[in-house]
């Protein structure tokens, strides 16, 4: 059974780590906003003191005793907890209730990008840049963020990697050791993050908002400092920039690192993952170009063609950003949008979805079995990358599947259960769990309609979409708690 001081002493870092961003935060607000300071301050006086609780009362654990049940208490425990904790400052800055402070907060930290607030020009600039940075922080994944600070770990280093990594195959390293793993990945995503910023700067958005949107873009979680979000800046020049580093975003950074590393661009192409990624989104964006055309027979090609793109990539990598009036699309182009979101983009990436692994993994099973309805005594294999795919990837991947689409049926019905139509309550579920952000119906402007029963629900969601599934649901099983 799980040891109450190993969770205790796992959770001093993310603990610690906020307390560390609010006091950098009380810092920043010399900058923006001096009347915010105070509020930050004693939030970082009060996670430093519950860091150090955890510790005292965890100190001196084996960490080569950690287990993988260990790993996946963990990585759902760090969640809730840096969730929680995370709101503070929103419950204090936005002035709103603790259910839709906690809600905000894991929305930032687990890139979905669903929000609550409204008046975002107005709010103070400190606050919407720590807003931005709960979803920068989120998104390379707080476990990856241990496991990157703490050598003590490197033993079970690996364990704590795989219940955070996304994607049915995790055991991929790109160094001997693990902790060197998490920093590679923490580097390629850092300087991912400048180049965004750097690019926006140059692109016409300000200082301020080239960092806070680079925050957002790169971790795929689509929070903006505008309510009109990124139809905010009018520019297609802009709306080209986000799509160039929302596929970077989405795409695996363990991947870019080895291609960096090599100085070998056509690798992207050459890895199955990524290529049938990009053919997916092309495809999408034709789909999305057609209806466009069609539905609005007087938009100039060039906005058909930017306002398609830019959705669609947007909606595949579960960033979330907007341009324009697309909540108003009709509802058969606001489906096309929620089924790419339902794609995904590609494992070890900040995206959310189901990941194109899955998908080319669930097609390629399909066709296998009619294969063998075809040729009953014939022998197929499941091949990725040219690699053999083993059974137990291969049912973990259609178990995921199944669940993916009952959580979305359960749920649905659960939301309508608090009040909303069918198309809200779809769209909210879908765009929760795939970590994704807009809906539509009654939501189509923030989820300020949703009740706080219903905001609970979707609060779960968001943190069950981020881990998979599988990492959250383990732990409620019975089998798991047994020695």
């Amino acid at each position: 059974m799980p040891t109450i001081r190993t969770m205790l002493f796992l959770l001093t870092f993310p603990i610690g780590f906020m307390g560390i961003v609010q006091l950098f935060f009380y810092l920043e607000a010399y900058i923006f906003d001096s009347e915010l300071q105070n509020a930050f301050l004693n939030l970082s006086f009060a996670y430093f003191g519950m860091a150090a609780l955890t510790y005292l009362f965890g100190r001196n654990v084996d960490t080569s005793a950690i287990r993988y049940r260990h790993t996946l208490l963990f990585a759902s425990s760090a969640w809730i907890v840096m969730g929680l904790l995370g709101s503070g400052p929103i419950y204090l800055v936005a002035n709103v209730s603790l259910t839709d402070a906690v809600f905000e907060s894991i929305s930032g930290l687990t890139t979905t990008g669903a929000t609550i607030l409204s008046g975002l020009d107005e709010m103070p600039k400190s606050f919407l840049l720590y807003r931005q940075f709960l979803q920068w922080m989120g998104g390379l994944g707080i476990v990856i963020f241990v496991v990157a600070i703490l050598p003590v770990l490197n033993v079970g280093g690996m364990k704590l990697l795989r219940a955070e990594t996304p994607g049915p195959m995790k055991n991929e390293k790109l160094s001997p050791r693990i902790i060197d793993t998490a920093h590679y990945l923490w580097i390629v995503y850092i300087v991912l993050t400048i180049l965004c910023a750097v690019s926006y700067y140059f692109a016409g958005i300000t200082g301020f908002d080239a960092v806070a949107h680079a925050f957002s873009t790169i971790s795929t979680g689509g929070f903006s400092t505008h309510d009109a979000s990124m139809g905010y800046f009018n520019s297609s020049l802009i709306l080209a920039v986000s799509d160039i580093f929302m596929l970077l975003g989405a795409i695996s950074f363990a991947l870019h690192f080895k291609i960096w590393r090599h100085i070998n661009l056509p690798l992207y192409w050459q890895e199955e993952e990524t290529r049938s990624f990009i053919i997916i989104v092309a495809l999408f964006s034709i789909i999305a170009f057609l209806m466009l055309v069609h539905e609005y027979p007087s938009m100039d090609t060039l906005t058909a063609t930017s306002s398609a793109i830019f959705h669609i990539i947007s909606f595949i990598t579960s960033t979330g950003f907007g341009a324009g009036n697309f909540t108003e699309w009709p509802a058969e182009l606001q489906l096309i949008l929620i089924i790419a979101g339902y794609f995904g983009g590609c494992a070890g990436s900040t995206a959310g979805g189901n990941k194109i692994i899955r998908n080319i993994i669930t097609v390629k099973s399909i066709g296998r079995e009619f294969k063998k309805l075809v040729h009953p005594a014939g022998i197929y294999h499941v091949k990725f990358n040219g690699n053999v795919i083993g059974d137990s990837i291969l049912h973990a991947t259609m178990a995921f599947m199944f669940i993916s689409a009952i959580i979305t049926s359960v749920f649905t019905v659960v939301m309508m259960s608090t009040g909303l139509n069918f198309w809200s309550s779809f769209s909210s579920v879908a765009t929760c769990i795939n970590v994704l952000g807009p809906a539509f119906g009654e939501l189509g402007s923030n989820f300020q309609p949703v009740s706080d029963t219903g905001i609970w629900v979707l609060s779960f969601l968001m943190l069950l979409g981020r881990l998979e599934y599988f990492t959250f649901l383990a732990i409620i099983l019975p089998a798991f708690w047994k020695a």
